[in-house]
């Protein structure tokens, strides 16, 4: 029990001791440094009695209710510049610039760094903008223009310079000043750079000329070589394509000159052979046919020779025979050419003269037809007025038996004509059956009844205006006229009344 009781008490106490270490221990990193104040402490490089003590780069043992520990970063800062100028010349600028600074390392910048700005860090930046713009002016108002643009390096070293000495008292270093910008406001730089870029400009347009030109004799050479490359590899290939065209032509005409060369030969051959030929015939003509021929000519003319002046002999003797002999002949038919020659004028004037008689016998003929003719077609008028006069009284005598001879040899057709009414009925009802059916027909059949009494009406209205009526089948009046032809008239005989 009491070991236990022991035991519990030292781990407290060693728990504790690591406790309390652990509140007592501080450790400084690289880029910052430990302000410890709350008792007297002795510094390097500063009087005794500055109340704090700094540490860097490592660790220390901190009074916890006595002592005080803050933090003082040793990083980088960055503080841009943008302050307005003037020059000696009296020309306002704007000078941009950037300034890199940091706390020093050694304990007095520390120090002085710790004293202004431990609780004001933020505003580190601020301050020295401050500095260096109070300087850039001062040392911006003794420089001309053309020196700040041609030397900056001057300007960056004597800003830095003159602001050094202030920097340390703040405990602070410049790691790097570099000036960006110069701006001109009025323009004078602008105007300062004019006349260089112009002159700039123009050898660049010069030289961009020449370079063009330059570059245009260069391509239109080129294209003259090209071009005649060109046409150099035209030429030749052009040569190349008709040598090539011409073996083809060569080789496929190769194999139709050798046929034809060959052919050829075989005609020399031929010909030759058949020159032989008929110089052999020839001369076996000569010796064969052509010599004997000409002695069988020569006896044939010999004894033509003979038999042509023995024939010339004769023939005068024969001539004068015949010559007598013509004469003779000459007169007698002389005497019988102008004997038939009065024959032939009698015979000619008697064939006049029968022409003639004939002629108008034939005429005196006609003449008598056409008179015949008129005459019968006179009284073949005659006799048809007649008979349609009579038939005109025996009408007006019985139109009765005429109307009813009529219908009889009609009355098919005016059945049929009748029964033509029911033709398009498609539905016809009959009430009384098969009585109904018969009346029906008997009505179709009564029509000509009807017609018998319309016809009669008729005829008895024309014989009382006193026109002639004309029956079915008679011809009418157009008709009944008679048709002429050339000069006569010719009576057409109407058809026969079948009640007549």
């Amino acid at each position: 029990m009491f070991f236990g009781i022991v035991g519990g008490g030292v781990a407290a106490a060693v728990i504790l001791v690591v406790v309390l270490f652990k509140l007592m221990w501080r450790v400084a990193e690289p880029n910052e440094a430990l302000i410890i104040s709350g008792s007297r402490h002795r510094t390097e490089g500063v009087a005794d009695g500055l109340g704090f003590r700094v540490v860097t780069g490592r660790g220390t043992l901190v009074t916890p209710g006595v002592q005080v520990v803050r933090k003082l970063s040793l990083d980088l800062n960055e503080a841009d510049l943008d302050v307005g100028c003037v020059t000696s010349q009296g020309i306002p600028v704007q000078v941009k610039g950037v300034v890199i600074f940091k706390v020093g390392d050694d304990q007095v910048s520390i120090a002085n760094a710790a004293r202004r700005f431990l609780d004001q860090q933020k505003m580190m930046g601020h301050r020295v903008h401050n500095v260096f713009a109070g300087h850039l002016r001062s040392i911006v108002g003794g420089l001309t223009v053309e020196e700040m643009i041609r030397d900056r390096e001057r300007l960056t070293g004597e800003t830095r310079a003159a602001s050094g000495s202030e920097m340390e008292k703040l405990g602070l270093i410049i790691d790097s000043l570099q000036i960006q910008e110069i701006l001109d406001p009025t323009g004078y730089i602008k105007n300062l750079a004019a006349p260089h870029a112009a002159a700039v400009q123009r050898d660049a347009r010069i030289a961009a000329a020449a370079a063009d030109r330059e570059a245009t004799e260069a391509e239109q050479e080129a294209f003259a070589r090209k071009a005649e490359a060109t046409r150099n590899s035209g030429i030749q290939q052009a040569g190349y394509q008709a040598e090539m065209d011409t073996a083809a032509a060569r080789a496929l005409q190769a194999g139709p000159l050798a046929e034809a060369a060959s052919r050829q030969e075989v005609v020399v051959q031929e010909t030759k052979v058949a020159e032989l030929e008929a110089h052999r015939k020839e001369q076996q003509l000569q010796v064969e046919v052509r010599k004997p021929a000409d002695a069988r000519a020569y006896e044939t003319r010999t004894k033509a020779e003979a038999d042509r002046d023995a024939r010339i002999s004769a023939a005068e003797a024969q001539a004068r025979e015949t010559e007598l002999k013509a004469v003779a002949e000459a007169n007698r038919v002389k005497i019988a050419a102008l004997a038939e020659a009065e024959a032939t004028k009698a015979r000619g004037l008697a064939a006049a003269d029968a022409t003639r008689a004939t002629g108008e016998a034939e005429a005196a003929a006609a003449a008598a037809k056409g008179q015949a003719i008129a005459a019968a077609a006179h009284a073949l008028g005659l006799a048809e007025a007649e008979a349609l006069k009579a038939r005109s009284e025996a009408l007006a005598e019985n139109q009765d038996a005429l109307v009813a001879q009529q219908l009889a040899e009609n009355w098919a057709e005016i059945v049929r004509a009748g029964a033509e009414a029911f033709g398009n009925v498609e539905h016809m009802v009959l009430l009384n059956g098969a009585d109904g059916m018969g009346e029906m027909f008997a009505k179709a059949l009564t029509m000509g009844g009807t017609g018998l009494g319309l016809a009669r009406q008729l005829l008895g209205s024309m014989n009382a205006t006193g026109d002639t009526p004309v029956s079915a089948g008679s011809a009418t009046p157009a008709e009944a006229a008679p048709r002429r032809t050339g000069s006569q008239a010719i009576p057409v005989q109407a058809d026969p009344d079948p009640a007549s």
